[in-house]
């Protein structure tokens, strides 16, 4: 399935008046394809990514979610559909310092009530395809930058979720580990067939992608090939 915005407005409250951070936004992004959004500090991306992952409701518009259109629903109903069919990748990975890189994917399904013994075969399973089994009983502090945010991905995998979105992944990072990281992504978006969105400001590692799109003031220029 896919994940698709339609004539998103999202404006935020601005002194006595209000300020537009998405204008009538489309964004179509089909299933095991990668969505590239770019975009100067402040254009938009990060609001475009928050109303994509249903954390924020946009003023008109609709957000359809693997055939699921969002209008009208409840805090309850957003929190099963993000649960069961959203991944988000966070810019920071935000890992409990107290757990081991397979309890970190453990915990999404001890929320979802799922037995122990499957979910650690799961999540033994995700770190496998980011490459980390030989670090499932490491804490964050005995990881580098990069391997915790493949942590992340894998974390953001573990409840087969049909979208991803992915923000900053590679801020921290240096050159090589950042196009690690992209690379990574882009081929569990083909091997687990996600409707993927990554929202970068560097377009030097977006060779893989299937398009790019460019935020403006709110506004979505037209897609563009990346090759």
């Amino acid at each position: 399935m896919s994940l698709t915005l339609s004539d998103v407005v999202l404006t935020y409250p601005d002194g006595e008046g209000r300020l537009t951070a998405l204008d009538r936004v489309c964004l179509d992004v089909p299933a095991g394809t990668l969505t590239a959004v770019v975009g100067p500090s402040g254009s938009g991306k990060s609001s475009l990514l928050a109303v994509a992952a249903t954390l924020v409701t946009p003023d008109s518009g609709t957000v359809t979610v693997d055939g699921v259109t969002t209008t009208g629903m409840g805090r309850r109903e957003l929190t099963e559909l993000r649960r069961h069919r959203i991944g988000i990748v966070f810019q920071q990975p935000h890992l409990l310092p107290s757990l081991t890189a397979a309890e970190q994917l453990q915990v999404m399904a001890h929320i979802d009530g799922r037995r122990a013994a499957r979910a650690r075969g799961r999540a033994m399973e995700l770190l496998d395809a980011v490459g980390l089994a030989a670090q499932a009983g490491r804490r964050p502090h005995q990881l580098s930058g990069g391997q915790r945010q493949r942590v992340g991905i894998a974390r953001a995998l573990m409840n087969d979720p049909t979208v991803l979105l992915v923000d900053e992944p590679t801020s921290a990072l240096d050159h090589e580990r950042g196009a690690a990281v992209v690379d990574l992504i882009t081929r569990l978006t083909r091997e687990r067939a996600t409707a993927t969105v990554l929202v970068t400001h560097d377009r030097t590692r977006l060779a893989a992608a299937d398009r790019i799109v460019e935020v403006r003031d709110g506004r979505l220029g037209a897609a563009t090939a990346a090759r």
